[in-house]
């Protein structure tokens, strides 16, 4: 980040996975977030992880972001993954100051509104 007048501010990646990973559950038609073996087992032990379903890589101030994610049956995927894209990407941009090079959204399944997505592995 800049150097600011009294001195610098950085942003942990894993701030802007969870901001991430919260514009992506705000999209319509997006069922679940798809987690890590970490994240399960910390979930299990009872905390929350907030940046489920989300890498990001940061690289001269530019971010990189992957989104893993399970779509709710009906839902037109392209249309769903495209707003994911905007809704990251907005929202990082603006709470963040990075710029957001690229956000990769990756359709792990579809689900009903009765079941529940399988957990990663």
């Amino acid at each position: 980040m800049e150097n600011k007048e009294f001195g610098q501010i950085k942003i942990s990646e894993d701030v802007i996975s969870i901001i991430a990973s919260l514009a992506t559950s705000e999209v319509e038609g997006v069922a679940q977030m798809i987690g890590s073996i970490t994240g399960n087992i910390g979930e299990i032990l009872g905390k929350k992880n907030f940046s489920k379903g989300v890498k990001v890589q940061v690289l001269d101030g530019k971010a990189d972001i992957d989104a893993y994610v399970y779509i709710e049956y009906g839902s037109i995927i392209p249309d769903t993954a495209k707003k994911i894209q905007e809704n990251i990407k907005t929202t990082v941009e603006t709470m963040t100051g990075l710029e957001v090079k690229t956000v990769n959204v990756y359709i792990q399944g579809i689900t009903t509104k009765q079941e529940k997505p399988p957990e990663a592995k």
